[in-house]
Parts: C-alpha cells; structure tokens; sequence
C-alpha cells in the first residue's frame, strides 16, 4: 500500500540506487526522489525508473529551472519536487504529464502553485512554518490539494501535522544520508511506515 511518505535520497549515488530503491519499496514507501545535487542524479533515477517501473514513482528534488524538468523526463523521472514556487517550472512539469510539488511557505505561494498546476504543495521548511500555520492554510486551500510537510517532520510529530492538515511527508536524513546500507535504510523506513496514524 501506497504510504503518504516522498523518501528524499540527498547523496545517493548511481552505485547505490537500485539496492535503497528496493529497501525503501519493500518497507511501503514508494516515491522516490533524488535532488540533483546529489552526485550523477540523472543516471540515479534513470536506473529506477526502468527497475522500478509501475512499482514506485521515482522523481527528482531540489528542481529549479525548465531545462532540468526536461532532462528529468528524458531519464523517465515521473515526479518533480522544488525547494521554491516557480510558475515556469510547475507548468513545464505538467505539460510534460509529470507530478509537480513545489516548495511552499505562503498563502500566496500556495495559489501561484496551485494556479500554475501542482499536484501537490510542499510546505518547506515545514518546522519553521509549524502546524499552526499549516492549519491556516488549509483553511484557505482547496480540499482536494495535498501538502505534503518537509523539514523537522518525522515519527514523533507525524499524528501533528497529519492532525493540522498535513496529507504526507518528505523525509530526508532522518531516512537516507550518503554512505548507509539499504538494510539501514530499509530499517528506517519500516519503523517510519508503522509510525504512521492508523
């Protein structure tokens, strides 16, 4: 089953894709993103994408311009997320037919996204907005769109954030740091799944 958790692979490399690829798969989580300034991004999620094909949504993180939307799509990346609201890039994105999740912090930046396409809003950094801003926002923000709280978040505040409006997580060094085995991570995210709120 699909779990509301987007695991953020800073660092990994081409090396050690397909073996925390797995791990991650077999503990619940599904979707995959490699920032890329990780070191080769681009051949990382191609070597997911193909392995992993209509098993997992592999994407990229820390996307910033047109021209790298682009280049994620050629290597079969289905998922763009940003640190930051660009109309440009959530619209390049979507007319690719990839999910979009740009970085959000306002109620403005909220309806520039949702305006331009998003999928999904990532509020980020979610430990400096807090829960009572997000209960603000969703106050505002349409039902049916997902934000997706990154940055502080993990198991002892899942049931917070999830109660103040949150949909899901991103979840980086607490669940990947370049270096760790895919039985660490696999580890990780087994105790993250079953964290989750029922």
């Amino acid at each position: 089953m699909t779990q509301p958790i987007i695991a953020i692979l800073r660092g990994l490399t081409p090396t050690d894709a397909l073996a925390v690829g797995e791990a991650l798969i077999d503990a619940g989580i599904d979707r995959i993103e490699v920032p890329l300034n990780s070191p080769d991004p681009l051949e990382s999620i191609r070597l997911m994408a193909t392995a992993f094909a209509g098993r997992a949504t592999i994407g990229a993180g820390t996307v910033l311009t047109v021209e790298d939307v682009a280049r994620v799509a050629d290597v079969g990346g289905r998922m763009i997320v940003s640190p930051n609201t660009n109309p440009e890039v959530i619209r390049e994105t979507r007319r690719l037919g990839l999910e979009s999740y740009p970085g959000v912090f306002t109620a403005t930046e909220c309806f520039a996204a949702i305006a331009a396409g998003a999928t999904g809003l990532k509020l980020f950094p979610a430990d400096q907005a807090g829960t009572v801003a997000l209960k603000a926002l969703r106050a505002v923000l349409p039902r049916d769109m997902s934000v997706y709280a990154v940055g502080g978040v993990g198991p002892n505040n899942f049931a917070d954030w999830i109660a103040a409006g949150a949909q899901g997580f991103g979840i980086g060094s607490s669940l990947y740091k370049p270096g760790d085995s895919a039985d660490q991570v696999g580890q990780r995210a087994r105790e993250m799944v079953a964290a989750l709120p029922a």
